[in-house]
């Protein structure tokens, strides 16, 4: 039985790629902090190894012995008061772990970053792994910032010798997302009532499960230094939200708020949010990545891994009906999801 080695496994991509790890007969160890939040991986047969990413002890520890390793931790904010951790996180993260993987002698490195590091045009049209930022000054918000930097480091050593294969998910949707990330949260929102009105912007959806199964078909049949987009659906966002009420059963927003308007309200949300403290509930960040629509072409990952994602629809639909059994729904509205 080979044994491979998770980052991130309490989080949501990294519960659903355990589980399916161990669905496909491997031997998991997965990092976790101490005092972290494990509640994805309670009652699996999973070997848990303590530590942070900052902690190379521990990594060594988890990556000993194991065929593959799966770097899939990451720090997922749109809004962050202290950018200086994400960038510890996400980036000197990713070098301790690939290093410490180079060091055990994985035959594969999977680093999952993300489509937040691949450029967007000006225009509508998907774009795939040949749309590249130049410059890190090209870039909206910390997240996506230090995901891209975190990229190139990964790619920087595989371009010396690590077994390093980069993954880039688009926005997934699915179950055991606990925290939830800002993707889920539409779905909460949605279901809560939350969302009145709706912008003009676009976003893939793709099922948690199939970017799970992503990674480990990069670690089976991935080109080392090579990254591959893990997409579903390119959606607008009124699509998603009408689809949401198809599944759910509740009515979705008829109002479009215009960009000018939204971009305002983000700005003085925001600016609260610095002065008084707290989260605001349309950070400006947000609001200017909406500007584009996130739309990608996973056609590589098609071809050379036989990548093949299933509806958005069922992403959506299986997103919902997790949020309303796991509590994060009001009991009237879980009521209504089918």
């Amino acid at each position: 039985m080979d044994s491979v080695f998770v980052t991130g496994g309490t989080g949501f991509v990294g519960a659903n790629l355990v589980r399916l790890l161990l669905e496909k007969g491997f031997k998991v160890k997965a990092l976790a902090r101490k005092g972290s939040n494990r509640k994805n991986l309670e009652g699996l047969s999973v070997e848990v190894v303590e530590g942070g990413l900052s902690d190379k002890d521990a990594l060594a520890a988890g990556t000993k012995g194991c065929r593959y390793a799966f770097h899939v931790a990451a720090d997922y904010r749109i809004w962050v008061t202290n950018p200086e951790e994400m960038y510890r996180s996400n980036v000197e993260g990713t070098i301790n772990t690939v290093e410490a993987a180079r060091r055990a002698g994985c035959e594969k490195i999977v680093v999952c970053s993300s489509v937040a590091a691949v450029k967007l045009p000006d225009d509508h049209r998907p774009v795939d792994e040949t749309s590249e930022y130049s410059s890190v000054d090209q870039i909206i918000s910390h997240y996506k910032r230090s995901k891209w930097l975190a990229e190139r480091a990964a790619l920087e050593l595989a371009a010396k010798g690590a077994p390093v294969v980069v993954v880039n998910p688009a926005a997934p949707l699915g179950p055991y997302d606990i925290k939830p990330t800002p993707t889920g949260r539409i779905v909460v929102d949605f279901m809560n009532g939350r969302i009145p009105s709706y912008i003009d912007t676009g976003m893939n959806v793709v099922h948690v499960r199939d970017a799970a199964l992503g990674h480990l078909l990069a670690a089976q049949k991935g080109r080392v230094g090579s990254r591959y987009i893990l997409g579903g659906e390119n959606m607008t966002l009124k699509q998603v939200l009408d689809a949401l009420s198809q599944v759910t059963g509740f009515p979705g927003p008829s109002f479009k708020t215009p960009y000018a308007v939204a971009l305002a309200f983000g700005a003085l949300d925001t600016a609260r949010a610095r002065v008084f403290g707290g989260e605001p509930l349309a950070p400006l960040d947000a609001v200017r990545m909406a500007k584009h629509y996130m739309w990608f072409d996973s056609s590589k990952a098609r071809a050379e891994l036989g990548y093949s994602p299933t509806p958005a629809r069922q992403a959506l639909a299986d997103a919902a009906a997790w949020f309303s059994a796991n509590g994060y729904i009001k009991r009237e509205a879980a009521s209504a999801a089918r």
